[in-house]
């Protein structure tokens, strides 16, 4: 007759192993083993301090759960004799541990080995299975496969379905995680295998790789409902991985939403929560790229620097690494960061085959490609962006990941249009297709490319800017007449204004007009109000160097305008006219309080403007042969000239 002990064990490696009920599993090998260790039953304590330690791998995430279940688990080895099975098994899942824990996988694979020689099919399969869980970083691919397989072949021999579940389910993962075109068809010899007879804990990651394809496959609404019901399924069966996983898959159906900024507060507690594993630093880097989104820039750089230490570093590649490391990518291209996007970039090119996933398959950003073009436009290398990009869509193509195929279509008309400016027919039809893929998959792409050349002064140069392409040129008049019109996309100015407006205008005599009441005044008046308005956000955001370069622009701008109207200086250039508070300009005035008049005839000042817009133009060209190239599709000279970008 079962004693009530052994019934108790029983009951909970049914539960574990049969069932995959790992609550009801916990509490059974918690009654048993302070059964046994009551009556001083050493095998009995041993295997309930084994049943303690779960199916997985870091099934306790506190620190007090996970220091009690080890210390019973030393406790049980130090009762058994050291060459037994079950000594053995307990010494496994002690490396198992240690190794999870600090990225390791040394100790765990010696005792792989180990448990070949030994020949008990239980112990080796728990090794092989536990084994795996300490090796699914990039670079272990070949070594968990192997895992994988000979978990498949040992189930043969232990009598326990549990085993070939196991064993199916880490070579489905496997093949995911290279990309493989007959992963898909692993998983459905997983499934078919399950049919019939319930299993919660394989369950629950069956379905949630099922919820990653629906996510790939643009099924938004149907992956949200199915990683919902999961998260119930899980926090049912007593899943420490359920929550982190719902949040994981939530996120990355918001980034192909367009809304991962709403995901800040959600990730910012889920920072402290002791449901994550040790190892997982991609809640930082998730919180990263929601931040930036968002606009707080702070709290992404931030983030990113707790990250220095971490993925960053050359530390252990874990299960999450290249997630985090698409975050870390996407993060410093928001922020203008091109020194973090070079430093991601040359620490992700070995993997660049890969899709970026994280074990056990449960979430997909399509591929490492991706983020090394994106990268290479952070850091303002179009060339290679659109080399990398051209290879992203293909294998997000052979992923049949639509999502990520329309983002990195669009980023590879960004790259298009950087490297050979934004009228190139490759870079339009590129960013069609991608706008036509997102609105047929109801997500957002954002809008890469800067089609709007600007520039402004920067000391004794000019800053032209077109996207992520800058050009420093010198000054000369004809600056002077492209930035008004710069400043204006879209509306005409007539060339007296521009002549007038300048700090060298045209000589002649001329009937009497406005300076400053016109078109060009607008123009003018336009870009102070802006600098006023740049000037007091970065004040506000505390970038007092930055704030003092928008200052000495406008500045420089008032003196200017000064000499044009004949004020005798730029305050009282803004006293006079009220630029300085952006509610307006007056007439311009000359002395007396007369109004100021430009000479020269149209035509003088058609020509002579002309001329000074294309040699301007010409120098920008120098610099920056694309931004030039813009600037000559779209900047119209003549009797009135104008910026037509659209």
């Amino acid at each position: 007759m079962i004693g009530t002990l052994e019934w108790t064990l029983l009951d909970g490696e049914h539960a574990l192993l049969v069932k995959g009920d790992m609550r009801r599993a916990r509490e059974r090998f918690g009654h048993a083993y302070a059964q046994a260790e009551q009556r001083g039953e050493a095998d009995a304590l041993a295997r309930a301090a084994l049943g303690l330690g779960g199916m997985w791998v870091h099934e306790h995430r506190t620190a007090a759960a996970a220091a009690t279940v080890r210390v019973r688990q030393r406790d049980a080895l130090a009762r058994l004799d050291a060459g037994s099975p079950l000594a053995l098994r307990l010494r496994i899942r002690l490396a198992a541990e240690d190794d999870y824990r600090t990225g390791g996988q040394d100790a765990i694979m010696a005792l792989v080995s180990e448990a070949r020689a030994a020949g008990d099919p239980v112990t080796l399969a728990e090794a092989l299975s536990l084994a795996h869980h300490c090796v699914l970083g990039p670079d272990d691919g070949p070594r968990r496969m192997e895992l994988a397989r000979e978990l498949v072949g040992v189930a043969s021999r232990t009598g326990r379905r549990s085993d070939l579940l196991i064993g199916l389910l880490w070579r489905a993962v496997d093949l995911l995680m290279e990309a493989d075109p007959h992963a898909e068809r692993a998983l459905g010899e997983l499934r078919s295998t399950l049919d019939g007879e319930g299993q919660q804990a394989i369950e629950s990651v069956a379905g949630a790789i099922e919820v990653m394809l629906s996510t790939r496959g643009g099924r938004f609404a149907h992956a949200e409902e199915r990683a919902a019901a999961g998260y119930e399924r899980g926090l049912a069966a007593g899943d420490p991985e359920a929550p982190g996983r719902y949040v994981r898959q939530l996120a990355a159906l918001r980034w192909y939403q367009g809304r991962i900024g709403e995901f800040v507060p959600l990730l910012t507690d889920l920072l402290n929560s002791p449901v994550l594993p040790a190892m997982d630093d991609s809640p930082y880097a998730g919180l990263a790229v929601a931040a930036a989104v968002a606009g707080d820039r702070r709290l992404a750089e931030c983030m990113l620097a707790r990250l220095r230490r971490g993925v960053l570093a050359d530390g252990p590649r874990t299960s999450t690494w290249l997630v985090s490391m698409y975050a870390v990518v996407e993060a410093a291209d928001l922020l203008g960061d091109a020194e973090l996007a070079g430093r991601a970039a040359a620490l992700l090119a070995p993997y660049g085959a890969l899709p970026v996933m994280t074990s056990p398959g449960i979430v997909c950003l399509g591929s490492v490609r991706h983020s090394l073009g994106v990268a290479a436009i952070t850091t303002g290398d179009p060339g290679l962006a659109v080399a990398h990009l051209r290879r992203a869509v293909h294998e997000n193509l052979a992923l049949g990941h639509w999502p990520a195929v329309a983002l990195s279509r669009s980023r590879l008309g960004q790259a298009l249009a950087l490297r050979d400016g934004p009228r190139d027919e490759g870079a339009r039809r590129q960013l069609a297709l991608a706008a036509q893929e997102a609105e047929t998959l109801g997500m957002h792409v954002p809008a890469h490319v800067a089609e709007r050349v600007t520039c402004r002064r920067a000391g004794p140069r000019w800053r032209v800017e077109l996207g992520a392409r800058t050009a420093f040129v010198d000054h000369c008049v004809g600056m002077l007449h492209l930035a008004a019109l710069l400043a204006s996309p879209g509306r005409e100015i007539p060339a007296a204004d521009l002549a007038a407006g300048s700090p060298d205008p045209v000589p002649a005599p001329a009937p009497v007009r406005r300076v400053l009441d016109g078109p060009a005044g607008m123009a003018y008046r336009n870009r102070l109000a802006q600098l006023d308005t740049e000037i007091a956000e970065l004040e506000a955001a505390h970038q007092p160097r930055r704030a003092q370069e928008r200052r000495a622009e406008r500045d420089w701008l008032l003196a200017e305008l000064a000499s044009a109207t004949g004020l005798t200086s730029a305050t009282g250039l803004a006293s006079a006219t009220g630029l300085a508070s952006a509610t307006g300009l007056a007439p311009a005035t000359g002395a007396g309080g007369r109004p100021r008049t430009s000479g020269g005839s149209e035509e003088r000042a058609r020509t002579a403007v002309g001329k000074a817009i294309r040699r301007a133009v010409d120098r920008v060209a120098i610099a920056d042969p694309v931004i030039g190239g813009e600037l000559r599709a779209t900047v119209r000279t003549g009797l009135r000239c104008s910026y037509d970008p659209d």
